[in-house]
């Protein structure tokens, strides 16, 4: 019975990789482009799965069926266009924020920023189409090439590991647990050899085995993770005992002189809501307190008297120098205030975003600049652990600085976690804030500490070094989360090893390419 529906499959798929490999011009293209944006569903908030097996396999399809390196090159570019304009169509909800100013750039960045991105695909297709490789050695080859252009698009210019392939899975707590050992990028490497085997059903002589052998990838990697939940240390910290503030402030409202006393009065009267007692240490979101706490020593008072006993609260805010004779300079920063107004603690964002809280090359794009007044943000020295009372040491990270795979932490000063300030309210209810959460949860399997996050407007949540959610409030929510803090576990082999470990896989799936085309 089996044989007979892998017979009957391999039938229809070698149909349709026929159909697909006939296909040119703007047909082409356009399938291209429909593929790449269909394999965002997978992604976080949608996961749904299938449809990365569909896209990937079409992928592969269409490649057999170019002549040439340009052709091939195109069929890349249109799927990456597809699937970044998919994948980050929620930049637009930036852009309208101050639609009256930003608002004509809306027709543009998302088309321009995926047309950029769409690069990494099309190398991805032109390394499948010099290797000569098809079947499954193609499949292979495809796989680590598109994993090594996405490790490339997390380093360059400054870099952008957005919706890495793998975070397919963050919705399978024993799928992430692989993170541990080959991090975010070896699973994005492990996923697309999955999604694209079946593409070899079209081979009438070993294309089943490619099938069972994506069946059993898949068996193998959850049972893997599984194991690894069932010896889970669920212990927490003790004497941490959390409130995370999630204030859920309009981005448009937000730094309106007239209204940020009244956001910071009620975020502190969030902080005291009912359960507060029975607290250590408040957490309020990035740029919560939307005033330059060093010189106010009121402000400073006012949050204090929100501090538990013997506790703090750890806050955004930005930090201002001003000295005579040079211009002045403002951080994206977090202060921890303990209950007498002191700054006992700070921490300075040193991965800046691009047009948001700097512009690059200023005198020529200081047009595309969202950042509240004229000055750009200076950036931080880099990962840094903080030794705050009452806590363990701890990491920090501003907005997108935890999306960024082994650059989350100082190694030679390995904290006890994460904490994660942000505000993703510029992205509004879209899938954007689905997708940042996703990936920094990844950052918690990788590096074996627990994730703690607080958003503007969601998503807050505590999260365990296994990645697994403890507690979270949603999007667009305005409350708290109460929540003791996880255990870290002994560091994982990625974060001993880090990419080393995904350059090593990806040379041995290169082999049978090599080997064949060296027989060739």
């Amino acid at each position: 019975m089996i044989a007979a529906l892998l017979a009957r499959a391999a039938v229809g798929a070698n149909g349709l990789a026929r159909s697909l490999g006939a296909l040119s011009g703007w047909r082409r293209s356009a399938l291209a482009a429909a593929l790449g944006a269909s394999a965002i569903g997978a992604l976080p908030p949608l996961h749904v799965l299938p449809l990365l097996v569909i896209a990937f396999s079409g992928l592969v399809w269409l490649i057999d069926g170019t002549r040439d390196l340009r052709a091939s090159a195109i069929v890349g570019w249109w799927f990456g266009f597809g699937h970044f304009a998919a994948g980050l169509y929620w930049i637009s909800h930036a852009l309208l924020v101050d639609a009256a100013q930003f608002g004509w750039l809306v027709p543009l960045a998302v088309p321009g920023l995926a047309a950029g991105f769409a690069l990494f695909p099309a190398v991805a297709c032109v390394a499948l189409r010099l290797s000569g490789a098809r079947g499954t050695a193609g499949v292979l080859v495809l796989a680590v090439a598109w994993t090594a252009t996405e490790w490339l698009r997390g380093h360059i210019l400054t870099g952008f590991p957005w919706n890495l392939i793998g975070t397919a899975w963050a919705e399978s707590a024993p799928m992430m647990q692989n993170a541990a050992v080959i991090g975010l990028y070896g699973l994005s490497l492990f996923t697309i050899v999955v999604a694209a085997l079946p593409a070899a059903l079209a081979e009438a002589q070993a294309g089943w085995r490619a099938v069972v052998a994506a069946a059993l990838l898949i068996t193998g990697g959850s049972g893997a993770g599984l194991t690894r939940l069932m010896m889970a240390d669920d212990g927490v910290v003790p004497g941490v005992h959390l409130r995370l503030v999630q204030p859920d402030i309009p981005q448009s409202l937000k730094w309106d002189p007239a209204l940020r006393e009244r956001h910071f009065q009620r975020t502190l009267e969030l902080t005291r809501a009912p359960g507060f007692s029975g607290r250590t240490h408040i957490i309020w979101p990035e740029t919560a307190t939307p005033f330059a706490m060093a010189g106010d020593a009121a402000r400073r008072l006012s949050i204090a008297s929100a501090v538990p006993s013997g506790g703090l609260v750890i806050t955004g805010a930005p930090r201002v120098e001003v000295e005579p004779g040079r211009p002045i300079r403002v951080w994206n920063s977090l202060h921890a205030i303990d209950g007498g107004g002191a700054i006992v603690g700070t921490y300075d964002k040193f991965h800046l975003v691009p047009f948001g809280e700097y512009v690059p090359f200023r005198r020529i794009l200081g047009v595309i600049n969202l950042i509240p007044g004229s000055v750009d943000f200076t950036a931080g020295p880099g990962p840094q652990t903080l030794a705050l009372p009452g806590l363990p040491k701890l990491s920090p990270l501003i907005c997108y600085e935890a999306i960024f795979p082994t650059r989350v932490l100082d190694p030679a000063d390995r904290p006890g976690w994460l904490l994660n300030l942000t505000n993703d309210a510029w992205f509004g209810l879209s899938s954007g804030p689905y997708q940042h959460f996703a990936a920094a949860r990844f950052r918690a399997v990788e590096e074996g500490v627990p994730l703690v996050r607080a958003a503007n407007n969601g998503i807050s949540a505590i999260v365990d070094a296994y990645g697994r959610v403890v507690v979270e409030l949603g999007l667009g929510r305005s409350g708290v989360v109460d929540g003791d803090l996880p255990r870290a576990l002994p560091r994982p082999p990625y974060a001993r090893f880090g990419d080393a470990i995904v350059l090593a896989i990806g040379l041995v799936l290169l082999a049978p390419a090599a080997l064949r085309r060296r027989r060739g």
